[in-house]
């Protein structure tokens, strides 16, 4: 029925624009004073525009299906585009687009005077195109500063004071499931170093629920430490329960994978302590935000050369090696430091070696 319905629509279509096919060209050739209607009777003329709209007919009742095919095509494809864009996008961007539309609208009444054939009307068209694209790039560019600044005065000015410290475009950070548990997340927020929407997927809930009820010890409490660290984090700082609207994800079953890919839909950024999820989300082109590299940059900055004083708890791999650590969890392997185990000690530091786990000292007794 849809089909039968759909064929009859464009046939019309066809008959409407073969007629006016024949009185458009009828009318540019009016406008040659030569013409006499090729010594035509009227009810010829009108023959003539009744076959043009029957052949146009014709065409468009055979296209009708194919045309229907690929419409549904491109509605599948707008449709899967619309869907990894954000909807306060959308709103933004239909209101830059109908100002765009009011500018070029003020704008193409200076064309009103232009005598020259049809070129208003090219001028007209090329301005809403023009001024339609750009209300649309700047609202959904500009647009959340715009506003928030806009809100900001408001608010300035009812209140006499001006907010701080406060941006709006920055984006989202997605956060994990191991970075969850780790809890060192909510340290870091604290500390304000972390700005934009923080945002937790529902498949990372469910497997942080799942976790917790674990019939392993170990798993369960370490899913009930995530589950308070969550609680913590919603309760001071406020967090995004992203419910997975995009059907793109209900296909993927591992979680690594989705959160990747709920990134590049949202534009936002992992946060994660996963070594392996890091490299992952490098290959897809994924930024990531990962507490452990934070950690390792913000240690303490040893040369050798230096000399510490370090207090030795336990033996090393080798038969004289005592073990120490700094106030970071760092390992110090000092050299000849058997005999002083358990003996606060004077070292300087001969090498230091960084690798992906971390960082190792080594020393020698001073």
């Amino acid at each position: 029925m849809l089909n039968k319905l759909i064929r009859i629509v464009f046939t019309l279509v066809g008959i409407a624009m073969g007629y006016g096919v024949f009185l458009l060209g009828e009318a540019i050739l009016g406008l040659s004073e030569n013409f006499d209607g090729f010594g035509l009777s009227d009810m010829q003329m009108l023959g003539i525009g009744v076959g043009f709209a029957v052949v146009f007919g014709f065409i468009f009742f055979k296209i009708a299906p194919v045309i229907g095919r690929r419409g549904v095509k491109v509605a599948k494809i707008i449709e899967a585009d619309l869907q990894s864009v954000h909807s306060h996008d959308i709103i933004t961007g239909t209101f830059g687009l109908i100002i765009g539309l009011v500018i070029a609208s003020l704008i193409s009444q200076i064309y009103v005077g232009v005598q020259t054939f049809y070129l208003d009307i090219i001028l007209t068209i090329i301005t809403y195109l023009i001024f339609a694209y750009l209300g649309i790039v700047i609202a959904n560019k500009k647009g959340k500063d715009i506003l928030t600044t806009w809100l900001s005065a408001r608010k300035a000015g009812a209140t006499g004071t001006k907010e701080k410290g406060k941006k709006s475009d920055a984006t989202p950070k997605i956060l994990d499931t191991s970075v969850i548990i780790d809890g060192r997340i909510a340290d870091i927020m604290k500390t304000g170093f972390i700005e934009g929407n923080i945002v937790i997927p529902e498949f990372v809930l469910v497997e942080l629920r799942h976790i917790a009820d674990s019939s392993d010890s170990l798993k369960r409490n370490r899913g009930r430490r995530g589950l308070d660290v969550l609680n913590k984090i919603q309760t001071e700082y406020g967090i995004e329960i992203h419910n997975m609207p995009e059907k793109s994800l209900d296909e993927i079953p591992e979680v690594d994978v989705k959160l990747l890919k709920l990134a590049q839909i949202m534009n936002g950024k992992v946060v994660t302590n996963d070594f392996n999820l890091n490299k992952v989300a490098a290959i897809k082109g994924v930024e990531v935000l990962n507490i452990n590299e934070l950690a390792n940059t913000l240690r303490p900055v040893v040369l050798p050369g230096e000399d510490m004083t370090l207090f030795l708890v336990k033996e090393g791999k080798e038969n004289d090696q005592g073990v120490a650590y700094l106030d970071d969890g760092t390992m110090i392997v000092v050299e000849d430091g058997r005999k002083s185990i358990g003996k606060t000690v004077t070292v300087t530091v001969t090498s230091v070696l960084q690798t992906s786990a971390g960082r190792m000292i080594f020393a020698k007794l001073k």
